[in-house]
């Protein structure tokens, strides 16, 4: 998760196996921490000039502590876009909303608010998508499009709905 500060004894282990010259790939694939977070704890022993005995020594607030001096309050417009997701999130549940249609609403009520991107950027971080391969021609997939479709006979001006099915 996103500006989550890992266990100390992970931090500690981390100084310990790039002191014994893993690399940062090694280190992350072995904690199971992304690189850029092997990086950043990294960085920092290396500018607090930290040797590997004073580590196992520090305190996790000691250990943390740079960390928490980057993160910024949220402004106030993103306050107001984070009380608007889960309303998002309901309404796109129904046919025919799109989140342009629910971007408009919201722009309105907020000229000054963010744009459309961050809504996109949010909806990756809680919207996670698996990918699945399939052969060829192994599976059916058939499901309706939504809403019906009307036709007019032109010469009785009889209207007919029509269901519409895809199939991948």
């Amino acid at each position: 998760m996103a500006n989550k500060q890992i266990d100390m004894r992970k931090a500690k282990r981390i100084y310990k196996l790039y002191g014994e010259g893993a690399s940062k790939r090694r280190i992350s694939k072995e904690l199971g921490i992304s690189r850029n977070t092997v990086a950043k704890y990294i960085e920092f022993f290396k500018c607090y000039r930290l040797t590997p005995y004073e580590v196992p020594e520090m305190t996790l607030e000691e250990i943390h502590r740079p960390f928490k001096a980057d993160q910024k309050p949220k402004s106030e417009q993103l306050r107001t876009l984070d009380r608007y997701f889960p309303y998002f999130d309901k309404e796109l549940r129904k046919t025919g909303v799109t989140r342009q249609l629910l971007w408009e609403e919201y722009y309105a009520k907020h000229p000054d608010g963010f744009k459309l991107y961050w809504y996109r950027e949010w909806t990756k971080e809680t919207s996670p998508v698996m990918h699945f391969t399939h052969k060829a021609g192994d599976k059916l997939f058939i499901d309706f499009t939504g809403k019906k479709l009307h036709i007019t006979d032109k010469y009785t001006g009889e209207i007919q709905e029509l269901e519409v099915y895809l199939c991948v």
